[in-house]
């Protein structure tokens, strides 16, 4: 079932349910380092798998980084989008629990985002996350904008270097630690986001005293995306755990 959540034409999520009594929600952000050209697609058979295993997914679209379809986003029309994506995933839900935030790279980041952004006046009254698991994400911004990760994604997606005071605001590993656990499950052979980026936060979260977890798979950046793949069933496992 697609639901808007705006009046822009990327602003909507598909609710797939499962048959009987839900595991709680699982909110599905897909990733492409922000950009209007990659959309939720490839986020359908992640949902399709969790409903199979009695999960409710929502797959978000957001606004991105760009102009024509998909784009209008970035800082911080991006982050209010991703909030009231799962605001209206919630609702329709009847108040869940739990809701997990799964996000894959630049959805990765999302996810993260959305379980701190209560603390900020612009989304207080939001619907909470109560986990968040992070795909090969994208959780150190000003790292990635060093690194020239996407080509520049990240300065593109904020509109500004790591100084200015937005990223106190974007930045997962600035709002270290989250008030709920985080997985990061990240393959050592990814190149297109480096491992270090979950390595170095769930250090800095743990050093900050937050339930964060590392889990190493393989299978590069996309294993984790691949429901036939072991990466995949890594993640699985940690939602397990959780309901």
């Amino acid at each position: 079932m697609r639901l808007a959540y705006g009046d822009d034409p990327s602003q909507w999520l598909e609710l797939h349910r499962p048959e009987g009594v839900s595991r709680g929600l699982v909110v599905v952000i897909h990733g492409g380092f922000w950009k209007a050209q990659y959309g939720a697609e490839y986020a359908v058979p992640l949902a399709a798998d969790l409903v199979a295993r009695g999960w409710t997914a929502a797959v978000v679209e957001y606004r991105r980084v760009g102009t024509g379809p998909g784009g209008g986003g970035g800082w911080p029309a991006t982050c209010d989008d991703v909030s009231a994506a799962i605001d209206r995933a919630v609702a329709e839900t009847d108040r869940p629990d739990p809701v997990v935030a799964l996000g894959h790279s630049a959805g990765g980041h999302l996810a993260a985002w959305a379980a701190a952004r209560t603390r900020f006046d612009r989304w207080a009254d939001a619907a909470p996350v109560t986990h968040v698991i992070d795909q090969a994400g994208v959780l150190d911004l000003a790292a990635a904008v060093r690194d020239d990760l996407g080509d520049g994604a990240a300065q593109a997606f904020m509109g500004a270097t790591p100084d200015h005071p937005s990223y106190d605001l974007a930045d997962p590993l600035r709002q270290v630690p989250l008030d709920v656990p985080v997985w990061a499950v990240h393959a050592r052979d990814d190149d297109t986001v480096p491992f270090g980026q979950a390595e170095d936060y769930v250090t800095a979260a743990r050093r900050a005293g937050g339930e964060a977890f590392l889990v190493e798979v393989a299978g590069g950046h996309f294993g984790v995306i691949d429901p036939a793949s072991d990466a995949w069933a890594a993640v699985v496992e940690v939602l397990d755990s959780i309901g």
